[in-house]
């Protein structure tokens, strides 16, 4: 009996092996799952712990931020659920549908600029519960239309530049009302994820060659025409040269990570949280996180979004080998938002580019991330349940 018993618990114990013998991975569902959970919950202990300091300077209850990241998840949640079930990806991608999310975000954009301006940038819409980023909206905006565009249009994508001029027609609106924002980096994630979506789609290279030039050119005026940005460009090549103005915050994110060492000072024990490091719940929380829990904690925070990047190129690569180009697109798309989000992020915390305002997905504080971002997943999760169950004579169409 006692033999038998230990047969059926390894038996128990044995990890899932395929029909061919060989070991299964988790689906990239269960991946995606478990690692946006456990950002969200890594999230709010760092929020809570960030942030307490800050909302008692201003007269807060102590987990004022806290509170309210848990609200904006469970908002973000609730929205999530519209496309996961009442939305058809077929009726997603027809080119009606795309005219009329581009203009809703036109209109958004255009009203913020209406807006009160808050730390000196007019970006939010205030919906009440929550000031809304219309940016945010912006970057599923563009994935998704440029996802059909460049399936509906791949001949003109792959010949000429036909393609490249219609896209920009409307990546120009855009850019327009985010510069007048002003929204540097949101402007940024987008162009580059266009510019990646139409690489992989099979644009020339020498379409890339010339317009990098151009965009690279555009960039540098941007940047040196208006001081703020030429400031910070500058700042973080040494960023201790002016430790008590233009490089405070990059030098104080930079103790952090030096007082954190290894396995950090403790969860709770910053002292950069202390007023020192301004909203460091916000852009700069992967700095508080490197001062408390080290580069263990780091490192699982970079884990964490790797696992959520790469099951949704899992979920990419599954569409694409069943032809279903315009989902292949969609979650390549998200993937190269979530992408360039944290490298930013983390970059910047580090010291390795200028400071810009954009959040790491999953993590920082900020409700219209986190929104967004949950909405990516909803639409993930999405493509990786509908995409098996989609008949091949209508493979064209998705």
């Amino acid at each position: 009996m006692a033999l038998s018993f230990l047969s059926r618990s390894s038996q128990k114990s044995q990890p899932a092996i395929g029909s061919d013998g060989v070991l299964s991975f988790p689906s990239a569902r269960a991946i995606l799952l478990a690692s946006v959970g456990c950002m969200m919950v890594l999230s709010l202990l760092m929020v809570a712990s960030a942030s307490i300091p800050f909302a008692l300077s201003r007269g807060m209850t102590e987990l004022y931020f806290f509170e309210h990241q848990l609200t904006y998840m469970a908002i973000g949640l609730v929205v999530a659920v519209i496309p996961y079930y009442f939305v058809p990806l077929r009726t997603l991608y027809k080119t009606e549908t795309q005219f009329i999310l581009l203009a809703i975000t036109g209109v958004l954009l255009f009203l913020t600029l209406l807006g009160t301006p808050i730390n000196g940038s007019k970006r939010w819409l205030n919906l009440g519960l929550i000031n809304f980023q219309v940016a945010e909206l912006a970057k599923l905006v563009m994935i998704v239309f440029v996802a059909d565009f460049v399936v509906r249009r791949s001949f003109e994508v792959r010949n000429g530049w036909d393609g490249f001029l219609r896209i920009f027609l409307v990546v120009g609106m855009i850019t327009m009302l985010l510069l007048l924002q002003p929204d540097f980096g949101s402007l940024v994630v987008i162009v580059g994820t266009v510019f990646a979506m139409f690489y992989i789609a099979g644009a020339p290279y020498k379409q890339f060659l010339a317009l990098g030039v151009l965009v690279a050119g555009l960039a540098v005026l941007a940047v040196t025409l208006v001081q703020y940005r030429l400031t910070r460009a500058l700042s973080f090549i040494d960023p201790f040269d002016d430790i008590q103005d233009t490089d405070y915050q990059l030098a104080r994110s930079l103790i952090a990570f030096g007082r954190g060492e290894f396995t950090g000072v403790g969860y709770g024990e910053s002292v950069q949280k202390l007023s020192h490091l301004p909203e460091a719940h916000t852009d700069f929380l992967l700095a508080i996180t490197g001062e408390e829990l080290g580069f263990i904690g780091v490192t699982l925070v970079l884990l964490l979004e790797a696992l959520i990047i790469g099951s949704a190129m899992r979920i990419s690569y599954n569409a694409l080998k069943r032809r279903q180009m315009r989902m292949s697109y969609t979650a390549f798309g998200i993937g190269i938002v979530f992408i360039a989000q944290t490298i930013i992020n983390a970059a910047m915390n580090m010291g390795a580019i200028p400071t810009k305002g954009l959040t790491m997905p999953f993590f920082s504080y900020g409700g219209s991330s986190m929104l967004i971002s949950l909405v990516m997943v909803a639409l993930l999760l999405k493509i990786y349940k509908e995409s098996p169950e989609i008949e091949k004579s209508q493979c064209r169409y998705y």
